[in-house]
């Protein structure tokens, strides 16, 4: 069979997405099943293959928005119900979700086993992955031939992802295609890192990304390595086997994992069914992001990296909660889930990962102006950073971007988890009563910007002369700079205490350095602009509040101040 149709060719391409999707969750499973410090070489192994079969599937969307085509990830049906064949292949095997074993180990063999050297072009029903993507070669070259370069490949450049233009993190190549040439060569990275070198050698033209004096090999040779507790050397062939250096295979060191986990094995309201719900819902955002990614905003695809990895929290709890049979664990729960909310712009926080800022929200940089006595006056913008619709701020303090993220966080196994549940702001106030005004504050979202006091007086030392315009005026001003929306007030509408907030612009602003400080501050976010916490649900929708960017606040999400302690520089 040929491809012989650009159509045909769109949907095959779309069809490899589907297939390099379907290794993830269970290299993903395999990994996090074994227990920390244990097993070292082989979760290096696991961790490096699934690393890469990211990078294959970003090759084969490259491919697919070159010649005009749509990536695809938010659809019912993209993620499998396990266990399942590979798509579109054969049907000869079936892929489980389970823990790290022999058996697991096997079936990662049978996915990534080669193609033989005679093996034809097969667009479907595929005995080996190589076939399938021989068959895609062959299709690029026959449209190629039969409609002209030029009309095959039309798509926006601007959509590529590249190493240039996007966070990977693991060892290959993630190359912009634009021509057959470069989509042949996206191609054989594909191939030779899941097989080795055309047909002949172990080795995928690599280096090792844990260990980068050895020459990498390709994955079918990976998982040899973990079954027979050993690496492959540069002298070896399929034939020998790997003859290097040993390394202990320990299998019992593992979470005892149901396999296939089904949430439907868990009444309703039951925690281990809430926090397999969780998880669906997190990697279905996930993928929703990386659909972005390939949409114009290619910035996006290296923090899927790093969310997936993010997603460990949740796995890990999986991998170690009882479930209920006195003998295994829950395990990870992989399904599609729609959006959870109907929010047209809005913000996610991502555990232990960054900001992800979802919608048209503008993305400014503010400073604060001061006196020469360091007094707090205003804010001013001074910076207006270009951002498509929808970016991701970097929460850990350490991005070398900022304030965008680049994926430092997961490097860095930074510990962002939210510090408590947050009571609606209206339960927590002091109320502090004046004359014809009534300010109400919670001073644990204070950042000390220091807008409500100075030199001369303080929004507590005015409420006692709020019977005087003067006074009341001053103390609406201090309260409309204060950026966290620690202090609000209250006026008399109509014969009632009516809370009046400032008309502040729906933005989201990091905060830099002002004239007398070096010390960069929070981001300020303003416009009553949702923010969802890594469990789905959503903060207390507020008119302004400011988040933690230094990564070090025991507030968290929200800013306390430590920025200026510990000196953050933007």
């Amino acid at each position: 069979m040929v491809i012989s149709s650009l159509e045909s060719l769109r949907e095959h391409l779309q069809w490899a997405i589907e297939l390099e999707h379907a290794t993830l969750a269970p290299y993903l499973t395999a990994l996090y099943s074994i227990k920390d410090g244990t097993n070292i070489e082989s979760a290096e192994v696991i961790k490096s293959v699934f690393l890469e079969e990211m990078l294959h599937m970003a090759l084969a969307a490259n491919i697919l928005n070159a010649i005009g085509g749509t990536p695809r990830f938010d659809y019912k049906g993209f993620i499998p119900t396990f266990p399942t064949p590979l798509p579109h292949g054969d049907g000869s095997f079936q892929v489980h979700l389970g823990k790290f074993s022999p058996e697991g180990i096997k079936s990662f063999l049978n996915i990534e086993r080669p193609a033989e050297t005679d093996a034809e072009p097969l667009e479907e029903n595929y005995h080996s992955i190589g076939q399938f993507y021989a068959a895609i070669v062959e299709g690029l070259k026959t449209c190629s031939q039969a409609l002209g370069e030029h009309k095959v490949f039309s798509g926006d450049p601007a959509w590529q992802l590249s190493a240039e233009t996007t966070f990977y993190g693991g060892a290959g190549h993630l190359m912009a295609v634009t021509d057959l040439a470069s989509a042949l060569s996206a191609m054989d990275e594909i191939v030779e890192q899941g097989e080795g070198m055309d047909h002949a050698s172990i080795f995928d033209g690599d280096k090792n990304m844990f260990h980068p004096e050895r020459e990498e090999v390709g994955h079918y040779f990976r998982f040899q390595e973990i079954l027979v507790g050993r690496s492959y050397q540069l002298c070896d062939t399929p034939e020998s086997g790997p003859t290097g250096e040993k390394f202990s295979v320990d299998w019992g060191a593992v979470h005892n994992m149901r396999p296939n986990p089904d949430i439907n094995d868990y009444p309703a309201d039951s925690e281990p069914r809430k926090k397999m719900e969780a998880l669906a819902q997190g990697y279905s955002d996930m993928l929703r992001v990386m659909e972005q990614s390939f949409a114009g905003e290619p910035r996006l695809f290296g923090e899927t990296v790093g969310t997936m990895f993010e997603l460990r929290h949740l796995i890990l709890e999986l991998m170690q909660m009882p479930s209920g049979d006195g003998g295994t664990t829950v395990g990870p729960y992989f399904a599609y889930r729609p959006p959870a909310h109907c929010h047209e712009s809005w913000i996610e926080i991502r555990e232990s990962g960054p900001y992800n800022v979802h919608g048209d929200i503008p993305l400014v940089r503010k400073k604060r102006v001061t006196t020469d006595k360091g007094e707090a006056l205003a804010w001013v913008t001074i910076e207006t950073i270009p951002a498509d619709d929808g970016y991701v701020l970097c929460r850990c303090g350490k991005s070398k971007t900022k304030p965008f993220c680049d994926g430092t966080h997961d490097r860095i196994d930074f510990d962002g988890r939210v510090a408590k549940e947050f009571a609606p702001i209206s339960e927590t106030q002091e109320t502090l009563e004046g004359d014809g005004i009534r300010v109400k504050v919670d001073n644990s979202y204070c950042v000390h910007a220091k807008y409500c006091f100075n030199k001369a007086s303080g929004i507590r030392k005015l409420i006692p002369e709020s019977a005087g315009a003067n006074a009341k005026s001053q103390i609406m001003v201090m309260v409309d700079r204060c950026p966290s929306g620690t202090f609000v007030y209250e006026l008399p509408i109509d014969g009632e205490m009516t809370e009046v907030e400032a008309e502040l612009p729906k933005e989201v602003a990091a905060i830099s350095q002002d004239e007398h400080s070096n010390t960069a501050g929070p981001l300020r976010v303003s416009g009553g602009i949702p923010i969802m916490k890594p469990d789905g649900t959503f903060l207390e929708t507020r008119n302004r509040v400011t988040l933690c960017r230094c990564g070090q606040s025991k507030n968290k999400p929200f800013c306390d101040g430590t920025h200026a302690s510990v000196d953050f520089k933007d």
